[in-house]
């Protein structure tokens, strides 16, 4: 058993409250890009689809405000009535918070964790709960038929899961690139940030020093493109897994009369469960791992 003293309690509670308030706060500036398709299709359409003409409100927006809702509204219950001995949802989520945190801190180190922890812990668990929600009964089932121009009848879904709209996953990954570069170069200066890319690493002296600068400015030019190409791998792995397992759901459930139409499905629901939260970890350990990866200084301790 682990014992406090009243001043060390103190600050676990305020370093708790600290964390859920900017996971929080950090949440609501979450919003997908607006755009919308024309999905004519009875499985899930590859775009989100607007759901008026007058408002720029795509049925993933809508799931997007639901999951920060619930999250914002998890995140004060459970820090309403905060206590030495914590219980109830308090425990709860210093249980969840604090195993991400620990998880984070031994990848990356108490300096990056501790700064970057708003961010990494919104990801986390904003993907987690969104992908959840997507798994309700009615997301992408329930909603109305369209008449376009051509005399078709379209099927648009009120919901639909937040992360099986492209626009939601980009938006993540080019934030988290924007921030990766920040950090970057905060952490290391802008001279280190160049020369942790195209600088020579090893020992190397004389001709051989002249021999490598080529040979590393060449793999600094490869680690450019690596870059890059980052938020697209991020968004498209995350939107292919989700999008992928809502339209498996659905084409399931599409063998079968409607009144059975949940068994075949059954097994496939169950499995998405692991998915979504496996998917939220791997978003999030990747984004992590990028960012250690260019701020690693070796033996050097940040005081």
């Amino acid at each position: 058993m682990v014992l406090y003293t009243p001043r060390a309690l103190c600050h676990r509670i305020s370093r708790m409250r600290f964390i859920l308030s900017t996971f929080a706060f950090s949440l609501l500036s979450v919003t997908p890009a607006l755009a919308a398709g024309d999905g004519g299709h009875h499985a899930l359409p590859l775009n989100a689809q607007r759901l008026s003409d007058v408002l720029p409100v795509s049925n993933s927006m809508i799931m997007v405000w639901i999951a920060v809702g619930v999250i914002v509204l998890f995140c004060r219950m459970a820090t309403k009535k905060m206590s030495m001995v914590p219980a109830g949802l308090q425990n709860f989520a210093e249980w969840a918070f604090e195993s991400l945190y620990s998880f984070l801190e031994g990848l990356m180190g108490a300096h990056l964790v501790k700064r970057t922890f708003w961010f990494f812990g919104s990801i986390f668990f904003f993907i987690l709960v969104s992908n959840y929600l997507g798994l309700i009964p009615g997301v992408g089932t329930l909603g109305w038929t369209q008449q376009d121009a051509h005399g078709h009848q379209n099927f648009l879904p009120w919901l639909r899961g937040a992360n099986a709209d492209l626009n939601m996953t980009s938006a993540m990954a080019l934030s988290f690139a924007l921030l990766w570069i920040y950090w970057a170069v905060t952490e290391n200066g802008l001279k280190g940030f160049f020369a942790h890319i195209f600088a020579p690493k090893g020992d190397f002296k004389s001709i051989m020093l002249l021999m490598m600068i080529p040979i590393f400015l060449f793999v600094g030019v490869l680690e450019v493109i690596s870059i890059a190409i980052r938020p697209v791998a991020l968004s498209f792995r995350l939107f292919g897994n989700i999008y992928g397992g809502e339209q498996t759901l659905e084409s399931l459930m599409n063998l079968v009369p409607k009144s059975l139409a949940f068994l075949p499905a059954l097994p496939f629901y169950f499995m998405e469960l692991l998915v979504g939260f496996v998917q939220a970890l791997v978003f999030t350990l990747l984004c992590a791992i990028f960012l250690k990866l260019i701020c690693d200084h070796g033996d050097e301790e940040h005081h």
